[in-house]
């Protein structure tokens, strides 16, 4: 068994070696790691939030968007979106049958190869997940606008 690293689970190349990291931090870095983390968690919640109001997880709506937004086919493999969710095979296909049930998703074999499970959205998956992109939006730009910071804040 390939020993993974419980910081780095898909095991990615770091974008630095540990080498050209800075042997201490500066208040500068820390408020910088707060703010992006605490954007981050407030994009979450609201993202939460309204998933909630519309009767899904944030996992489903997470499914969904990543099945309409593979470039050059309107399908997902569920390998495909384990790797956009980060989950395990099983967990997806599990999260797959809770959509499949609601009406959302339909899985269907691909035609090339047989082995393949092509996840499509069905009209009222689409349907839900363009109303919750659209409320999306003004919150993604606000935390669009708020990494567009300088490399070091001052005084915040």
């Amino acid at each position: 068994m390939p020993n993974v690293d419980p910081c780095n689970p898909t095991n990615s190349p770091p974008a630095e070696s540990p080498s050209d990291l800075p042997v201490t931090l500066s208040q500068d870095d820390y408020r910088r790691l707060s703010h992006v983390r605490y954007q981050l968690r407030r994009f979450l919640r609201f993202s939460e939030d309204i998933c909630h109001a519309e009767g899904l997880t944030s996992l489903q709506y997470q499914l969904l968007l990543h099945v309409k937004a593979m470039r050059g086919k309107d399908w997902a493999s569920v390998g495909e979106l384990a790797e956009k969710l980060q989950a395990k095979h099983h967990g997806v296909v599990a999260l797959l049958d809770r959509c499949e049930k609601l009406g959302l998703i339909q899985r269907r074999i691909n035609q090339e190869d047989r082995r393949q499970v092509e996840i499509h959205l069905l009209p009222e998956g689409e349907k839900v997940l363009e109303r919750l992109a659209v409320l999306h939006q003004p919150e993604l730009r606000m935390l669009e606008s708020s990494f567009s910071l300088p490399a070091a804040e001052s005084g915040a």
